[in-house]
């Protein structure tokens, strides 16, 4: 005899609230430049197979997407990327190793080290860079040049630092 489950309440708006949305498109995003880059011949083979078989994954976009040009120290990336800093040491280990970035010695602290990008971790910087693109412009073609202004410029107010 099958169990009478008492009147529950439309939860329909679980499925379909901003926070999910943004969500899903980010994820979305993200795959398609990951798909992009594993494409990219630019990018060195090693990292293109690895991309290719889903072993860089968006977590390791966020060193890409918040490792300024000059270097940083690991606090100051984790912070910028919103993550812990012993997450990001993970994450940072595995860049090393796949040779994206390297530790150096920070000149100010001879206890701190400074994170910055490899020449090879540069040439995936670019071919981010150009994947980025791509997905901006398939963005745009898919919702309509005036929709994805008014997604950008939202998405810019409301993400700005208040």
């Amino acid at each position: 005899m099958p169990i009478l489950l008492p009147h529950l309440p439309d939860d329909s708006w679980r499925l379909t609230h901003m926070g999910r949305l943004l969500g899903h498109a980010m994820r979305r995003f993200d795959a398609r430049v990951l798909q992009l880059m594993a494409q990219d011949e630019a990018v060195p083979l090693a990292l293109s197979h690895l991309a290719e078989r889903d072993q860089v994954s968006a977590a390791h976009v966020h060193i890409t997407r918040h490792l300024s040009l000059a270097g940083d120290r690991l606090v100051d990336l984790a912070a910028r990327a919103g993550m812990s800093k012993q997450a990001m040491a993970q994450l940072v280990d595995q860049c090393e190793a796949w040779n994206l970035v390297t530790r150096e010695r920070d000149p100010r602290d001879a206890r701190a080290r400074i994170v910055r990008f490899t020449e090879t971790g540069l040439l995936w910087l670019q071919a981010f860079e150009r994947a980025v693109t791509q997905a901006e412009a398939e963005f745009r073609a898919e919702v309509g040049e005036q929709v994805a202004t008014v997604v950008q410029l939202g998405l810019e107010v409301y993400g700005a630092d208040s």
